[in-house]
C-alpha cells in the first residue's frame, strides 16, 4: 500500500466522518429493502441536486476536534469547551438531535455541570465523535481515555456507551500510530476491541461473533443479520460499532466498499457511515477517498476548507503548540440550519411515496 503522511491521515479521519455522514444521511432511518428500492445504483450525494450537506456526526466531531485544540493537556478544560459547543450547537436549532443527547444537553443548559449532565444511554453518539480523539492522542492512552470518558459523559452515563467510542478511538489511534498501511492481525484487532470493554460480557460476546463471522467469511449485511439487524443498524452502540468495525476490517484499505458496505445495511446510515467513514480514512488518507464523494459536500460555515483546516491543526498540533482552534462564520450556522431543516423535511415526504 501506497506511504500516506499524517497529515493526510488527519484530513481522512474528518473527511471520512463527513463523507459517511453526508451521502449516508438521505436513507438514515429506513431499512435495508426500501433503501434498495429508493435509492438505486452507487451510493452518491443525493440530498439535494446531487450534492450533500453534513449533520450532527460530523458537526459533534468538529466539537471535539476544535476543544482538543484548545485543551490538549486537560480532560476537564476539554469537556468544558466542549459542553459549552454543545449547549450553543442546541440553540442553533440543529436537525435530528438524539433524545438522549437531547436531555443532557437540555440539563447542561439549565445548569447542570458537564459531569453530571449526561443520562443513562447507550447510544452511538459518543462513538460517533470519538475518532479525533483517538487520532489526536494516539501516542498516549491515558490522556486518550481520560479525554473519552469526560467527553462521552456530557452526555451519555451507560458504559457501553464509553466501551463503543474507545473501541473507534482504539482503532484509529492504531491506525495513526502505525502507519495504518498493513491490516492488523486477527488476533491483535480482537485484542484491541476486547481491552475497550474488558469485564463486559455483552461486548465479549459480540468479539465472539465477529470472530464466527469472520471465520465463516461472511460479508457486512450477513454479520449484520447473524445480530438481528437484517432490517438496519440501530442506534444502540452495540450494534453500530460492531457492523462499522467488521466493515473496516473486511475491506481494509478500500474506502468505496468499507462505506458501502455499511451503508447497504440500512436503518442509521449516517451514523454508521461517519464512523466507518473515520475509520476507513485514517487508513487511506483523502487521498485514497473518491473525489465525486469529498468535493460533493456543499456545506457552509463549515465548509471542507474548514474541515480541511481543522485536520491540518490537530495532525500539527504536537510540534506547534501556538495552534489554536480554526474560526468560521458561526453567524451562518442559524440560517444554515433552517435552511437544513426545510430540506431533511422535503425527504421525510418523498419517503412516504412510493417505490414501497
Amino acid at each position: 500500500m501506497r506511504q500516506i503522511n499524517r497529515q493526510d491521515r488527519f484530513r481522512g479521519v474528518i473527511l471520512g466522518t463527513a463523507i459517511g455522514d453526508a451521502v449516508g444521511l438521505p436513507a438514515e432511518g429506513i431499512s435495508r429493502r426500501r433503501s434498495e428500492r429508493l435509492f438505486k445504483g452507487r451510493w452518491h450525494h443525493r440530498l439535494i441536486f446531487g450534492r450533500g450537506m453534513v449533520s450532527d456526526d460530523t458537526e459533534h466531531t468538529v466539537f471535539v476536534a476544535q476543544s482538543l485544540l484548545a485543551h490538549p493537556a486537560s480532560p476537564e478544560q476539554f469537556a468544558g469547551r466542549l459542553s459549552r459547543c454543545l449547549r450553543w450547537w442546541l440553540l442553533s436549532l440543529p436537525a435530528g438531535v438524539g433524545w438522549a443527547t437531547l436531555r443532557a444537553l437540555i440539563r447542561l443548559c439549565v445548569g447542570i455541570s458537564p459531569g453530571k449532565s449526561g443520562v443513562w444511554s447507550a447510544g452511538n453518539g459518543p462513538a460517533m465523535r470519538a475518532a479525533p480523539v483517538g487520532a489526536f492522542f494516539a501516542e498516549s492512552p491515558d490522556l486518550r481515555d481520560a479525554c473519552l470518558r469526560a467527553a462521552t459523559r456530557i452526555t451519555h452515563t451507560d458504559p457501553r456507551a464509553l466501551t463503543g467510542a474507545k473501541a473507534v478511538a482504539d482503532m484509529v489511534a492504531r491506525s495513526i500510530r502505525e502507519g495504518g498501511t498493513q491490516r492488523p492481525a486477527w488476533p491483535e484487532f480482537l485484542s484491541l476491541l476486547r481491552s475497550a470493554g474488558e469485564g463486559d460480557g455483552e461486548w465479549l460476546a459480540l468479539t465472539e461473533r465477529l470472530t464466527a463471522a469472520w471465520e465463516k467469511g461472511l460479508d457486512v449485511r450477513e454479520f449484520a443479520a447473524e445480530l438481528g439487524l437484517d432490517r438496519g443498524v440501530t442506534g444502540y452502540v452495540y450494534h453500530t460499532v460492531p457492523v462499522a468495525l467488521y466493515a473496516w476490517y473486511r475491506h481494509f484499505g478500500n474506502f468505496s466498499e468499507t462505506l458501502c458496505a455499511v451503508w447497504d445495511c440500512g436503518g442509521d446510515t449516517d451514523t454508521t457511515g461517519a464512523i466507518a467513514g473515520a475509520l476507513a480514512g485514517a487508513v487511506t488518507g483523502e487521498s485514497g477517498m473518491p473525489h465525486d464523494w469529498v468535493s460533493g459536500i456543499r456545506d457552509w460555515p463549515r465548509s471542507l476548507t474548514v474541515l480541511r483546516k481543522i485536520a491540518d491543526a490537530l495532525a500539527a498540533k504536537g510540534g506547534q503548540p501556538d495552534i489554536r482552534p480554526v474560526s468560521y462564520p458561526v453567524v451562518g450556522v442559524l440560517p444554515r440550519n433552517l435552511l437544513f431543516l426545510v430540506i431533511v423535511l422535503l425527504h421525510g415526504m418523498r419517503r412516504l411515496l412510493p417505490p414501497y
